[in-house]
């Protein structure tokens, strides 16, 4: 899940601190400034506000080519993102009241 902050640093020692969360590794190539925490088998994304990255969550899939044909031919658009090394392939849609999801198929 990915969550826009304020302040990177702040938000950071919050979920770090307060609430127990694991700092883990981003990969090359993030576009906003933050951190990456665990959060059981998933993550928490803390991103800087900016007009690049707004505030989303994730899902894995197993083949990305074929779940985006699968969406697209229910008539919803998908916008596709760059490969970025180290993390993998992404893209973006939005469900009907705009909230933005991010489908990642890892390397």
């Amino acid at each position: 899940m990915g969550i826009a902050v304020g302040d990177a640093e702040a938000a950071h020692a919050f979920y770090r601190d307060v609430l127990g969360l694991v700092p883990v590794e981003r990969p090359d190539g993030a576009v906003a400034p933050g951190s990456w925490l665990q959060l059981g088998d998933g993550q928490v994304h803390l991103l800087e506000r900016n007009e690049v990255i707004p505030p989303h969550f994730a899902i894995e899939v197993e083949d990305l080519g074929k779940t985006i044909a699968a969406i697209r031919e229910l008539g919803v658009e998908v916008h596709q993102a760059e490969h970025i090394p180290g993390f993998g392939y992404q893209a973006f849609l939005a469900d009907p009241s705009g909230n933005v999801i991010e489908l990642n198929q890892q390397d």
